[in-house]
């Protein structure tokens, strides 16, 4: 059934999150003025056939590929959009952005990092014009596992522009473009190696609020295999300039914890109550990528395992290193480096990596950030996740507003806890709300729809057995 409500108004989330689109007057004079401050030490590379891999909807363009297969392995050219060659330290438009701290995206359109004329436009790297790039050089074996890596200033050139679904869809035909035919081995490749690391990965359903002619429905968010694929890249690429930060002593990572031991004896304990098989002697990551998500276990037992993944947070260090230094769900040191279009921070864990491979000092304004990177991080990632939930909330409440008291078929994805209602997925429209009357976890159920208010943009369910 396709449901959609027409006309909700996400003004009201901007004003309660103070997301202000516009930018002072200088900031934007600096990047309609911007030039490549770089320009005169960059190699030439517009001869690597790149190509991008993001939404069909996407302007601001932050990465661009090339995989060659070798008979050593594979070597992968990752070019990323130079955002220092065009902000100047200490410049208005510099402090505005690390005031904003990154792209915020809301379903009626973003409110961005950066003014659209540089994050769409002049450092976007969009097919078909020349742009200054971080450009990564990773070499890797057989295994897809890194032997050698290198960054450096280049000139580069996209030739294409491919979304997921497109990706997809071309190699299920057999015609995936020449730079990324390689792709696929090495999604997999880097998947085996993600479950030799012990990472985790959560296939859980991921709402998204999409316009549909004069209105707006939701959705879950298509995943295909092409997103994996080209997300190990960007895991790979971040993994490499970690390591290469802690080995020079200084720079900013992601961390997480590692899952505390009651939470693994809690999601033991879920596995059996759903019956899910779980041998001793089987990684936790492992069992849940063996699980089919589409099963109303499956979605219960991965709700279940966000627990393993809480307390990211982002360390910086200079002369040391810190304390925690991996993250948990990926199973290696980790570094953001492949977005600084739409997010801050990797714009200067980009110049530590380029400086550290250069053999050169990192520059002053660099080691002078560091330190106020993470709270900055921490603070616009907590308002990301509360404007993104916000969104949601307000759309399930508009889609649903007329529909009280109907039944609607459900996935228990948590059974109640002390004080708070359980958890379920309701399969159509796609919503994620509470739910009175302490459902059995795991299992398909008949909900009721008991309010649906768009002004507080609550959604609650009861089960009546």
């Amino acid at each position: 059934m396709r449901i959609s409500a027409p006309g909700i108004d996400f003004d009201p989330i901007r004003t309660e999150f103070a997301l202000d689109g516009g930018f002072p007057a200088a900031a934007l004079a600096e990047a309609d003025g911007a030039r490549d401050s770089f320009a005169a030490g960059r190699v030439d590379r517009t001869d690597l056939p790149l190509v991008t891999i993001d939404p069909p909807t996407s302007m601001d363009l932050d990465q661009a590929l090339h995989l060659e297969r070798t008979d050593a392995g594979f070597v992968l050219h990752y070019a990323i959009a130079d955002v220092a060659a065009v902000v100047r330290p200490g410049g208005a438009l510099d402090v505005e952005t690390r005031r904003r701290g990154q792209t915020y995206y809301l379903p009626d359109g973003s409110v961005p990092l950066h003014p659209t004329v540089l994050s769409e436009g002049a450092a976007s790297l969009l097919p078909d014009r020349e742009r200054p790039a971080a450009l990564w050089r990773i070499e890797l074996d057989e295994h897809a596992e890194p032997v050698a890596v290198d960054v450096r200033r280049a000139l580069v050139r996209s030739v294409a522009r491919f979304d997921y679904a497109g990706v997809q869809a071309d190699f299920l035909r057999g015609t995936l473009h020449s730079s990324i035919s390689a792709l696929p081995e090495f999604g997999r490749l880097r998947s085996a190696s993600a479950l030799r690391r012990g990472a985790i990965e959560l296939k859980l359903p991921e709402q998204a609020v999409v316009a549909d002619g004069e209105g707006w429905r939701l959705e879950v968010e298509p995943r295909t295999e092409a997103d994996d694929w080209n997300a190990e890249v960007s895991l790979l690429t971040g993994m490499c300039a970690a390591r290469m930060m802690l080995a020079a002593r200084i720079g900013l990572v992601r961390t997480l914890p590692p899952a505390p031991a009651d939470a693994i004896a809690a999601l033991r304990r879920s596995a059996r109550s759903l019956g899910l098989p779980w041998p001793q002697d089987v990684p936790v990551g492992t069992m849940l990528a063996g699980l089919d998500p589409n099963t109303p276990e499956a979605l219960a037992m991965m709700s279940d395992a966000t627990a393993l993944l809480r307390g990211a947070d982002y360390a910086d260090f200079d002369g040391g290193v810190p304390d925690l230094t991996v993250h948990a769900g990926i199973g290696a040191p980790y570094a953001h480096v492949t977005a600084p279009l739409r997010r801050l921070g990797d714009r200067f864990a980009i110049e530590v990596c380029l400086a550290v491979c250069a053999g050169e000092e990192v520059p002053q304004w660099v080691r002078r950030a560091l330190p106020q990177l993470p709270a900055t991080m921490r603070g616009s990632d907590q308002v990301a996740g509360r404007v993104d939930r916000a969104c949601v909330d307000l759309a399930e409440a508009s889609v649903l507003g007329d529909r009280v008291g109907e039944i609607f078929d459900a996935v228990v994805l948590r059974s109640a806890e002390r004080k708070r209602d359980a958890e379920v997925f309701v399969l159509d429209p796609i919503v994620i709300a509470r739910c009175a009357g302490d459902p059995p976890e795991g299992v398909r159920i008949p909900v009721r729809l008991v309010s649906a208010d768009a002004v507080t943009r609550r959604v609650q369910f009861a089960y009546e057995p």
